[in-house]
């Protein structure tokens, strides 16, 4: 019978971007990892955790180099290693995990992190094989990409449901995209959440009422079909079905992206729906990163942000309130930035200020194994 794992996470350690503990190795060593929906590879700290390879940690041929959005990235082996998740009796373990230990990364890639555990489907999991074992050898990306040939890494998620430990199933419970400053802001309950792995409706203590399902495009990202935006009770503004050259779809939600990201006609089309004063205060915190104050806000006078998705059945709309896409006492308390960003044409990102409203299910069961992200409103 498939088990489900409650974990603790937490935004303390990316500055937005929700982290949780998983135990790696013979030792079980604990590691606080990035929680990324928009990524497929299991990646750990090369500074951070050591393989014992005359214990149960296994060299493979494998190598993996990968980069994100941000301009983050890491080049690393591939070892097999035992994996575990959860805690409380709910744990579940997998013996010789594919995970890579990167010996190369970017300045912005781990930050306080110990590594990243992505989330999202097979596609994005790319690796090559190289002519000799990858570990303790250290191959530069391009060394990699040049010399290597084409394979494929199991995700770590994809691997628990193959074995029947849990369901290909994960949901987040969220409350900021942005840390909550104060005295003491590693123990503010608005800085912690929850990631259930293998299930979600079950955890009744965390949202209410029923779900609205919103429809996958693609096996590659959580590929999302958004419709139309609506600033208030404003006309909405209704988005290209076309995405990005190179994207399955127009959007995706990610909760490694802890703002909404749009591209710059459809952010140019939102903002000037707004009053003119409120305009001028996002205009300052998007393009010049100027936080606003708190005081200056008048957050009760701002309006909703309404996003309709493509579902099953019908179209699934959501509700981002301003207390969502304004993060107050950020980065300072007093202080409030707009967790909206600049991106491309043809992409929206969809972060974590819609995740942060409902209790998000990231199905990759339903349609078939196409999946699908399923939402009720938090129990805030």
């Amino acid at each position: 019978m498939p088990k489900t794992a409650r974990i603790p996470i937490t935004n303390i350690y990316m500055d937005g971007d929700y982290t949780g503990l998983i135990q790696v190795g013979p030792g079980k060593k604990p590691m606080n990892v990035i929680l990324d929906t928009g990524s497929s590879a299991l990646a750990l700290n090369g500074s951070k955790y050591h393989p014992n390879v005359t214990g149960s940690d296994q060299v493979t041929s494998l190598a993996q180099t990968d980069s994100y959005g941000d301009g983050s990235s890491w080049t690393g082996a591939v070892l097999k290693s035992d994996i575990t998740v959860g805690g409380h009796g709910a744990q579940v373990t997998v013996a010789g995990a594919e995970v890579a230990v990167a010996y190369q990364a970017s300045s912005n890639m781990f930050r306080k992190a110990d590594g990243i555990l992505g989330l999202a489907y097979a596609p994005l999991d790319d690796a090559f094989q190289m002519p000799d074992p990858t570990w303790p050898e250290r191959y530069t990306g391009k060394q990699i990409v040049g010399a290597g040939k084409q394979a494929t890494v199991v995700p770590f998620l994809t691997l628990l449901a193959k074995e029947g430990l849990v369901s290909d199933k994960i949901s987040f419970y969220t409350r900021r995209s942005c840390i909550h400053q104060g005295a003491a802001a590693g123990d503010d309950p608005l800085n912690q959440g929850w990631l259930i792995v293998g299930g979600g409706e079950e955890c009744t203590d965390l949202y209410t009422g029923a779900f609205q399902t919103a429809k996958i495009l693609a096996d590659d990202w959580y590929n999302t079909n958004l419709k139309a935006v609506r600033v208030g009770t404003t006309t909405a503004i209704n988005v290209a079905a076309r995405g990005h050259k190179g994207m399955p779809s127009n959007s995706i939600v990610d909760s490694g992206t802890n703002s909404l990201n749009f591209g710059p006609k459809l952010l140019e089309a939102i903002i000037s729906k707004f009053s003119a004063a409120q305009e001028a205060q996002l205009m300052a915190s998007i393009f010049k990163n100027t936080p606003v104050s708190v005081a200056d806000l008048n957050l009760s006078g701002w309006p909703n942000l309404t996003f309709v998705l493509q579902g099953d059945a019908a179209d699934v709309t959501l509700t981002v309130a301003p207390g969502d896409y304004w993060q107050v006492n950020s980065p300072k308390v007093g202080s409030a930035t707009a967790a909206i960003t600049q991106g491309q044409d043809g992409l929206a990102i969809l972060g974590l200020p819609l995740m942060n409203g409902y209790f998000t299910i990231f199905d990759g069961e339903a349609d078939g194994g196409r999946g699908a992200i399923k939402f009720a409103a938090s129990k805030r």
